[in-house]
């Protein structure tokens, strides 16, 4: 016997062997045959496709995160009294057992120098700052009352992508495609791309697979330059031989899992595969020179360069190619006023031209080729704008706003949620939810359900216990689903 192995065994406790053996129990054998040939080949492939729990209304995602938190008072939240009390010392009541990142004693009250107005047929709430957005008010389900833990960014992010506001846990798309595997064998089952140059504040914690199989992280992608880093074959290297050396590996780590049958090892053997199929697969879903100019015009995209417009139109071709998880981070939405391109004025102004057309002609574009039905796109910051002047800019003539925990806005559109819908509410100077809260726990919950988890039941045990994308917390929001 291998004496690694044999010490292995030795180690190896009453408990972990009854739990180990649960997989070969006629319960585990009853329930592979229900799921059927679905699971046969996800021993050779950990990405192979997977039937949910239930009836999935998604089949995939596309999670559009404005890095920053945008000022959502100046967007879609319009608060007429607020307006009436600019520049008014805030009331004591709102400010007690509140912490703000950079505001101290009494700020004076903000109301948003927006111009808003009512599109659709449930009468939308939009600014001046997003035109592209007002179009897709019958397509939208706006959701005014989330609110979340975290008053800083990478905290924020990082609870929102994974549940938890420290590293280590896996992110959104990664169970997601633990769960349901990807639906394209030459393809990462989960993207990453990045616009505006800067990575989110949450890193890449924010698309990592924690502690499930590494299989499952995102994979970041870029639009300009090779797709992705280290893919190609090395210099003096030809496929041929790329090929004879991926064999050579295969077989040496057959002969670690043989003998310690570690996950990762598993793992690493997928993951030297897939990347010999993404030489030849990426290159192309990525090459959107290929689309019609009346498709680059209605994104605003540019082969060749970077940018998120371009990133926009990469996942509409990725989710196309059976990609389960596509996640854009876009910089830049970090509006406290401390220079002109952080100003709720002129500054937001040149953000959303930048964004807002893109994202709309997404949304146009998933809906004309009948993929919007069974693809969640959602768009949303991490936490929302305080209704005040952000502190240290108060003598500034750039408006800039705090951040804000207690209230910010997001919508969704497709994948099983409701289509001009208007959602939750704040009171009248935004200061806190009014009506239907909505933790971001809830929103992880809800958007497991669309693609077809019970997210108490989507676990992975790791170090005695069980662990899920929502924590211990969450509940599915009914009222959005379609």
């Amino acid at each position: 016997m291998n004496p690694l192995r044999e010490t292995h065994l030795r180690l190896t406790t009453r408990r972990q062997f009854l739990g180990n053996a649960g997989q070969f129990s006629l319960g585990a054998i009853a329930m592979n045959a229900l799921n059927g040939p679905a699971r046969a080949s996800v021993g050779d492939n950990p990405l192979a496709p997977r039937r949910p729990q239930y009836g999935a209304k998604a089949k995939r995602v596309i999670y559009l995160h404005m890095s920053g938190a945008p000022p959502h008072l100046d967007l879609f939240d319009y608060k007429p009294d607020l307006v009436k009390h600019d520049g008014q010392d805030c009331p004591q009541s709102v400010l007690e057992g509140r912490t703000f990142a950079f505001t101290t004693g009494v700020p004076k009250l903000m109301g948003t120098p927006r111009k808003f107005a009512r599109y659709g047929k449930a009468g939308m709430w939009m600014s001046d700052a997003a035109p592209n957005f007002h179009t897709l008010a019958d397509d939208i389900c706006l959701v005014r009352s989330m609110h979340t833990s975290q008053f800083n960014h990478a905290p924020a992010e990082l609870l929102l992508f994974t549940g938890f506001e420290r590293q280590g846990r896996p992110s959104m798309g990664s169970w997601a495609t633990y769960g349901l595997g990807s639906e394209n064998e030459n393809l990462p089952g989960f993207v990453v791309l990045i616009s505006s140059g800067v990575q989110p504040s949450g890193g890449q914690g924010c698309w990592g697979s924690g502690f499930i199989p590494s299989v499952f992280q995102g994979v970041q992608c870029r639009s300009k330059g090779d797709p992705v880093l280290f893919v190609s074959d090395p210099a003096g290297m030809g496929r041929d031989l790329r090929r004879k050396t991926l064999d050579a590996l295969r077989e040496l780590n057959e002969k670690q899992n043989a003998e310690l049958a570690h996950p990762e090892t598993v793992t690493r053997i997928a993951q030297y595969e897939l990347a010999y199929r993404m030489q030849t697969s990426v290159p192309g879903v990525m090459d959107i020179s290929k689309e019609s100019p009346q498709v680059l015009e209605d994104y605003g995209a540019k082969p060749g360069e970077a940018s998120f417009a371009n990133n926009c139109l990469l996942a509409r071709r990725l989710v196309e190619q059976g990609v389960r998880f596509v996640q854009l981070f876009d910089w830049g939405w970090d509006f406290h006023g401390t220079s002109a391109d952080s100003g709720i004025t002129d500054g937001l102004t040149k953000k959303m031209a930048a964004t807002d057309k893109p994202v709309a002609a997404l949304i146009r574009d998933l809906k004309q080729r009948g993929l919007l039905e069974d693809t969640l796109v959602i768009w949303g910051g991490e936490f929302g704008r305080t209704p005040f002047r952000e502190g240290r800019t108060a003598a500034s003539d750039v408006l800039g706003r705090d951040h804000y925990p207690d209230c910010f806005t997001l919508w969704m559109a497709g994948g099983g949620v409701k289509a001009g819908y208007d959602y939750g509410s704040t009171d009248e100077l935004g200061f806190a939810i009014a009506e239907k809260p909505v933790h971001v726990h809830d929103l992880q919950a809800t958007i497991m359900h669309l693609l077809g988890f019970d997210h108490e039941k989507l676990v992975y045990r790791f170090q005695g216990r069980d662990y899920r994308l929502t924590d211990v917390h969450g509940h599915v929001v009914g009222d959005l689903l379609a």
